[in-house]
């Protein structure tokens, strides 16, 4: 075996060493953001000695803080992530997670931003089922019914105070047109980081959405799967919420960002 092929070869080192090193960050998420060494193994699957190894050096090089036994995100990882984002288009960000969960479900992925009292839908992937709602990008849609509606208002008082103030029309027979119970809802959502719907803005329909921030704790938009029900029970979308949130924490740690405390 010539040098080239040894599969440890000088060349590859550092590599590996950068590979372990990502699977260490990739081990914390908006949900866990501080980790002991042991939850950081039992993560990653490496060998203690190593996460020791690898984290007392990522500590002195600022890639982790310290506490104790609580280790977290370094705060100069911050530095980086600003420039790196710094002008980039939000929709070229999340176009390939819209992808990515329209293919581990088959169902219609979007995201929405809030439009002068609306929600509108600013990017998608489209499901492959000849079945689906009727979706495209920059359909406008009333922010009182639907999971992305409700997940817009959780996160923007200003809005939600706005929407609530007024009357809301019922679009289907289970549409909430009860400002009281619909606040009850949203604050729920806030609290739950998630929503789930069912037939609110369209029979025979369902939706679970997730919110998105920017780094400065801002709401940048909804990221939403929807289908028919039939497809999309509620147990089926309780199932995905795993799948959903961690994709919208992807595009909040991408953004830079972190949800409000």
């Amino acid at each position: 075996m010539s040098a080239d092929d040894a599969p440890t070869s000088a060349s590859q080192k550092p590599l590996l060493v950068l590979g372990k090193i990502t699977e260490i960050l990739d081990a914390f998420s908006l949900a866990r953001p501080s980790l002991t060494l042991g939850e950081i193994q039992q993560a990653t699957g490496m060998p203690t000695s190593t996460v020791q190894r690898l984290v007392t050096n990522m500590v002195t090089q600022g890639l982790l803080d310290r506490t104790g036994d609580q280790i977290r995100i370094g705060v100069r990882m911050a530095y980086w992530a600003a420039p790196a984002v710094k002008g980039v288009d939000v929709l070229t960000i999340v176009s390939p997670v819209l992808r990515e969960l329209r293919d581990a479900t088959g169902e219609t992925a979007c995201f929405f931003r809030e439009e002068q009292g609306f929600r509108v839908c600013v990017a998608m992937a489209e499901t492959r089922h000849a079945l689906r709602r009727d979706m495209y990008v920059g359909k406008l849609l009333p922010l009182h019914a639907g999971s992305a509606g409700r997940v817009l208002l959780a996160w923007d008082d200003e809005l939600a105070e706005r929407i609530l103030s007024r009357p809301l029309e019922s679009i289907t027979d289970t549409t909430v047109t009860d400002p009281e119970v619909l606040r009850e809802l949203v604050a729920q959502t806030r609290k739950d980081g998630y929503a789930i719907t069912t037939a609110e803005r369209e029979d025979g329909s369902s939706g679970l959405a997730a919110p998105v921030f920017d780094a400065s704790t801002e709401l940048v938009g909804a990221l939403a799967l929807s289908g028919p029900t039939i497809r999309m029970p509620r147990s089926r979308c309780e199932e995905w919420v795993d799948l959903l949130v961690g994709a919208a924490e992807k595009l909040t740690r991408t953004l830079g960002g972190r949800p409000p405390g």
